[in-house]
């Protein structure tokens, strides 16, 4: 099993490595700086080289007051003696970073308590599914303060809750519930409490790892990029990852032990492949 080292995020690992579970709890309120998009970029590698197949990411921080905290935006105070160039270059990593993230070829899921404002409100598009408790709140505040969300809640926050929810969120601050997050879209489920939204997030992610590494990842990679072509390239698109699972074996795995899969039994698949190896 690989390890992963992370200097401001904390990780750990499931027994036999399949799952990795991320908590965010540094500084005031898990603002997101220099270090932790480091620390994303070694998640993203790690799970593209086959480090794990879930992730789980969430929060245990709380303010003094106990308010609790999910990510409550960018560390704005590191840039003070920036210039504008730096400022600039700094919003286009965070915008790669996190993209790279999503595309990583591993099932990926949110759990939400407390506050998500900013950028944690854009954290969760990097997820393949977004659970959050009563207690979380989100809002993208941007626009407040001369600026706007930059890290993929303006290109990508429509594709999840429809162009007239985006703007919304991001053009008047509005800071929503769980409950309205989950009618607009913005999360998938919501629990009372966090050991419920863990427990849950838990059972997707045990799902996940047990199935074949290339089929997950093809079908990820598929499913994200046919969003942004028409119909004949996506269906092109699904025959290569189907294939490419064919090629892989681990369509032959599958037939060859249906009985066992289907009675819930682990089978070994093959050394995961990617699209475009």
């Amino acid at each position: 099993m690989s390890t992963i080292s992370l200097s401001s995020l904390h990780a750990k690992t499931s027994a036999d490595g399949d799952v990795l579970r991320i908590t965010i709890s540094h500084g005031a309120v898990n603002e997101m700086g220099v270090e932790q998009l480091k620390d994303w970029e070694t998640v993203t590698q790690y799970l593209s080289s086959d480090g794990a197949r879930a992730l789980i990411t969430t929060s245990d921080k709380h303010t003094k007051s106990g308010t609790p905290i999910f990510v409550a935006g960018a560390n704005v105070t590191e840039r003070a003696e920036w210039s504008e160039q730096q400022v600039k270059d700094h919003v286009r990593w965070q915008r790669t970073t996190l993209a790279a993230l999503r595309r990583a070829p591993a099932f990926h899921a949110v759990v939400v308590t407390g506050m998500a404002l900013g950028w944690g409100t854009e954290f969760l598009l990097t997820a393949d599914y977004r659970i959050a408790t009563r207690a979380a709140r989100f809002a993208l505040p941007e626009t407040g303060i001369g600026i706007l969300p930059g890290a993929g809640g303006t290109s990508e926050l429509s594709k999840v809750v429809g162009p007239n929810q985006a703007l919304r969120l991001g053009m008047t601050g509005e800071r929503i519930d769980a409950d309205e997050a989950a009618r607009i879209g913005l999360v998938d489920e919501v629990f009372d409490t966090t050991e419920e939204a863990m427990a849950r997030a838990e059972s997707l992610a045990a799902l996940a790892a047990r199935r074949s590494p290339t089929a997950v990842g093809a079908f990820k990679q598929g499913v994200l990029a046919s969003l942004s072509m028409d119909e004949d390239a996506r269906t092109e698109l699904e025959a290569r990852a189907y294939e490419l699972c064919v090629d892989s074996g681990d369509a032959a795995i599958g037939r060859n032990n249906f009985k066992a899969i289907t009675a819930g039994e682990a089978v070994a698949w093959s050394a995961p492949r990617r699209l475009g190896d």
